[in-house]
């Protein structure tokens, strides 16, 4: 019988031999000795106000408590006795038997820790399980040092969302009047975090086939000299929010090489469109994952890769429930240890109950069956995306749609998403602002969807919008396009007769 090499969605088995094995891998370049970038290369990179965090007085020291024998009365936690909650229990889909639930019962004992104050990073449990995904899908070691630290320099922070998670590693890596690198289009709810944090947004445009390399080179190599450089890129490689667009592997492994000639950190945005890719060939590597097999040099005779210039953010909102509230940041320990200490300043902690309802949702689940799930989510959203594009074609795409119609030409363009929801259309109605396109003659014809200007950090008029197709019924869909095919036309039919 021939060894299983990949999880049935895609993603290779890492042997468990080799999940804690030293710091040398085989790759397809051959073996590559793998550098953690040290803790204090991070100096620089922190933010004035991190530099100033220290850990919670309290929080601090919850890790001495868990030493057996240690009484402690240290932190003022409530006796779990006095708590109404005796146990809970929940049904949820079994992702590898269709029309299939099981019945899953947390009790008194491990309801506990859910009531309860946990860690700051995360319960535990739920740590570790995501910590081994990530081994799983990025091919990247977690061993653990004898001090404790991993081997390749990253860990895990849990956070309430990936929003959350991003808003603090802004916070803790950028100071006023620094210079962000943003790829444009931009995920809408970044462009105020950056303008909190006072700093330069610095627009690398993209397209359809991810961030443009050629650009951010030419943006480095003629950074006005005396300038201080900028030393973050934000990038959202799959199903980009709002453009739709999956960077090919090619531009990632140019981007990363950039981020090490030019020593910045990539802020590698994939929430969970990384599990949301539907496209034909198969899913391009993320920044996480290149980073230990693509080299950076040589040295006494070995190609080694300097690893710790990717901060990924995912999330399980798209996939298990955007309710839960949970994200989770992989990168290196000296930044995320500084993430913590703004939460545990600000939050304190993700909820331990939702944190553990998903625990144990994942573990009785087991990775295979994750994968499955998010394989069944992804072809879900693909037949979205098919049923959307056939529409748009059908009534924007020019030609005659239905008897009683004329041929008005094409109406519309746009690029075909390869994972996410969304749709980024330019419609041919004259209008080179959307905002009045949409706010004011779409919506009068009973049909809204996302003017462009809202994605591009400088707030510029764009003929774009974002189309979502994600909660649409067929029936809807194609009633969406009849509506926005009566505005292109009636737009464009003002303008001529002006």
């Amino acid at each position: 019988m021939a060894t299983q090499t990949t999880h049935s969605d895609g993603i290779p088995i890492i042997p468990e031999s080799s999940a804690n094995s030293g710091t040398t891998r085989t790759t397809m370049n051959g073996n590559i000795k793998i550098k953690a970038l040290p803790a204090e290369f991070y100096d620089r990179f922190l933010s004035d106000r991190a530099k100033q965090l220290q850990p919670s007085p309290i929080r601090g020291l919850y890790p001495l408590e868990k030493k057996p024998g240690v009484i402690s009365l240290l932190a003022g936690k409530p006796e779990p006795s006095t708590f109404p909650f005796t146990s809970l229990t929940f049904t949820a889909k079994d992702p590898s038997k269709e029309n299939s639930e099981s019945t899953i019962t947390i009790s008194q004992d491990q309801l506990s820790p859910g009531l309860q104050y946990s860690d700051t990073a995360g319960i535990p449990d739920l740590l570790k399980w995501i910590t081994t995904l990530q081994e799983i899908a990025h091919g990247r070691k977690h061993g653990m040092h004898a001090s404790g630290e991993g081997e390749e320099g990253w860990r895990l922070s849990i956070g309430s969302g990936s929003q959350d998670l991003i808003s603090k590693s802004a916070t803790a890596l950028i100071n006023p009047g620094d210079s962000v690198l943003v790829e444009s289009p931009v995920y809408a709810g970044v462009i105020p975090i950056f303008k909190h944090m006072d700093c330069k947004q610095i627009e690398v445009p993209t397209d359809a086939h991810g961030i443009r390399a050629s650009s951010l080179k030419e943006i480095l190599e003629n950074w006005p000299e005396g300038e201080k450089r900028p030393k973050l890129l934000y990038t959202v490689p799959y199903g980009c929010n709002p453009t739709g667009m999956t960077a090919s592997l090619e531009r990632r492994k140019e981007v990363l090489k950039l981020a090490r000639q030019y020593n910045f950190i990539i802020l590698e945005v994939d929430d969970p469109y990384y599990y949301l890719y539907y496209g034909k060939s198969a899913r391009p590597t993320s920044y996480f994952a290149l980073e230990v097999t693509e080299p950076c040099g040589e040295e006494a005779g070995e190609v080694y890769c300097e690893v710790g210039r990717v901060l990924r953010f995912d999330s399980l909102s798209k996939i298990l429930s955007a309710g839960l509230r949970i994200g989770f940041a992989t990168g290196p320990q000296a930044i995320l240890r500084k993430v913590d200490m703004l939460t545990a300043n600000a939050n304190l902690q993700v909820s331990s109950l939702t944190q553990l309802i998903a625990f144990r949702l994942l573990d009785s689940w087991g990775y295979d069956k994750f994968f499955v799930h998010t394989k069944n989510v992804s072809a879900f959203y693909a037949q979205k995306r098919d049923i959307f594009e056939r529409e748009l074609k059908k009534w924007l795409g020019g030609g005659v749609p239905e008897e009683g119609e004329i041929d008005e030409g094409r109406l519309a363009d746009w690029v075909s998403p390869e994972a996410g929801m969304f749709f980024w259309q330019v419609s041919y109605s004259d209008e080179q602002d959307s905002r009045t396109l949409i706010e004011t003659h779409a919506y009068a014809n009973g049909v809204l969807a996302l003017p462009g200007t809202v994605f591009l950090p400088n707030g510029s008029k764009t003929p774009y919008v974002r189309a979502s197709f994600s909660l649409l019924t067929e029936e809807q869909m194609v009633e969406a396009m009849k509506r926005l095919r009566k505005t292109v036309i009636e737009v464009r039919s003002e303008r001529a007769n002006r």
